[in-house]
């Protein structure tokens, strides 16, 4: 075990190498995920000016609320050693495609494939994989429209084009998700199967409800439903 002043006093090549490398790989990391930051950053510019357009330009906007998140380190560390990635930043980057997440919570089931739809249609934003858990939900009712999405962002040396997690779903589906995460955690991930059942009946009914609210939506409104296929 190498004291902490024996890294500051000690002139070993053997120890300055492991300090060097050390350095090395913290600045890697940090660099790694800074990255992962400015793609966040990107992205939320977009839809903001989308809230903010139908905020001021139009009579209903899709865009409820919209919040990010960036995996820790250690989080994604440990993902990547259970699904056995190789440890590289190169690797890393192509195989984990979740480390920059941004959620768009929106009104109605529709909404989410209409602002799915205008995402990436952006000229600078490549739609690299969908996941459509409200068509076809997840065994425990979940509901929710997932992008994996590429954007580029502009460094003062290179260009990077860095992946970003999109979920978009509705406010009730938010609601329900944010406590079924609750409960997930609080019992270790080992849910009693009465509880199970009770978060699949919840989500159940959230979906009616999401159904329910967009056909009055549509009935005060006059207009004719946006098909969710589109």
């Amino acid at each position: 075990m190498i004291e902490l002043n024996e890294w500051f006093d000690s002139d070993d090549p053997e120890i300055i190498q492991r300090m060097t490398e050390g350095k090395a790989l913290r600045d890697g990391l940090a660099r790694f995920m800074l990255n992962y930051q400015f793609a966040i950053e990107e992205i939320m510019t977009k839809i903001n000016i989308l809230k903010t357009e139908f905020e001021h330009l139009h009579d209903y906007s899709p865009i409820e609320h919209v919040s990010s998140r960036l995996k820790s380190p250690e989080s994604l560390l440990e993902k990547a050693r259970r699904r056995e990635i190789p440890l590289t930043f190169e690797s890393l980057s192509k195989n984990v495609l979740d480390v920059a997440g941004v959620r768009i919570v929106c009104s109605f089931q529709s909404d989410a494939y209409w602002l799915a739809k205008m995402i990436g249609s952006q000229q600078d934003i490549t739609v690299v994989a969908v996941k459509d858990y409200i068509a076809n939900p997840k065994p425990n009712g979940y509901k929710s429209l997932h992008l994996i999405v590429q954007v580029p962002i502009f460094l003062s040396e290179s260009i990077q084009n860095m992946h970003v997690e999109l979920q978009i779903r509705t406010v009730a589906m938010d609601f329900w998700a944010s406590l079924e995460h609750k409960i997930y955690y609080k019992y270790d991930h080992a849910i009693p199967a009465s509880i199970l059942a009770e978060l699949q009946e919840a989500a159940v009914v959230a979906s009616r409800l999401d159904t329910k609210m967009e056909r009055i939506h549509d009935d005060v409104q006059g207009k004719v439903p946006r098909s969710t296929s589109d």
